[in-house]
């Protein structure tokens, strides 16, 4: 089991779990759909079962490649901890718990199942021919909130989408902030990256950019749906974040990604999510 947990670095569900949970509460407390405890159960069950599979098929796909990167050769496939085809086995009976855990929430997230998958799926071939890889790990990562929403409600709405773009921006800028780390490394094995198609510093001009905007989603639902004071901190903390990452981190200064992208991020996710579900039990 820990190996597993290492495989799929589970430590890194925090960035998207939090956002699972807005989804989920914003449907119990802006619709007439009552609490369950079974949905609840049910959307983590989907959360873990996605993201394992999702991140036990990028170990699998990257492991000739994580081979030859410094930076990455003690993951668990090139170190031999777990072997190619245990990760692969791992994937698909993940992607199969996921869809069965669907099927017992509503038809519309038991139709959308495979989609999710091929979405969280899809990521890991992308820096094998785009530059726009981290869009689509953002991508995947934003389907948490409007998921969360439709195990509740089994139909769409546009708050949610909100939150979703904004995780999508939020994860696909600091994703690049990350990615500056193999700027070299993805130019020599003819990678696709950001920071490999336009350099450190417009890289992480771009990267402000997107954050820039995933603040401004994050605010967007103020015009929506009825918040409180407590929604405001939550912005006002997650906006914070976003600013100190980008000072931790120079273009002639790396030592810092980890901290940017780790603590900051996940600091980040957790506190915001927390205000949010405050004043949603403050404005009932």
């Amino acid at each position: 089991m820990k190996k597993y947990l290492s495989l799929v670095t589970f430590t890194h569900t925090i960035f998207a779990m939090p956002f699972a949970f807005i989804g989920f509460f914003l449907a119990v407390t802006t619709t007439n759909h009552q609490f369950e405890w079974q949905k609840l159960v049910m959307m983590l069950f989907c959360m873990v079962f996605a993201r394992n599979s999702a991140m036990a098929f990028n170990r699998y796909l990257d492991r000739n490649i994580d081979a030859k990167n410094p930076r990455t050769q003690q993951r668990d496939i090139p170190a031999g901890r777990i072997s190619p085809a245990a990760a692969l086995t791992f994937t698909l009976t993940n992607c199969g718990l996921f869809i069965l855990t669907t099927w017992f929430i509503n038809p519309l997230c038991f139709y959308l199942s495979p989609i999710a998958l091929l979405v969280v799926l899809g990521y890991s071939a992308t820096k094998r021919f785009t530059a726009l890889c981290h869009m689509v790990l953002g991508l995947g990562l934003s389907l948490a909130p409007i998921g969360a929403y439709l195990v509740v409600t089994g139909a769409f709405a546009l708050t949610p989408v909100f939150f979703s773009l904004s995780v999508l921006c939020w994860v696909s800028g600091f994703d690049i902030i990350y990615a500056l780390q193999d700027e070299d490394f993805d130019r020599n094995e003819k990678l696709h990256s950001i920071p490999a198609w336009l350099g450190k510093v417009n890289a992480l001009r771009l990267s402000t950019l997107l954050h820039v905007f995933s603040a401004a989603f994050i605010v967007m639902p103020v015009f929506y749906t009825n918040v409180g004071l407590l929604y405001y901190i939550g912005i006002a903390f997650f906006c914070a974040m976003l600013i100190y990452q980008h000072l931790l981190v120079k273009p002639n200064d790396l030592s810092r990604v980890n901290i940017a992208f780790m603590t900051t991020n996940g600091i980040a996710s957790v506190v915001f999510a927390a205000f949010f579900l405050m004043d949603r039990v403050w404005m009932r």
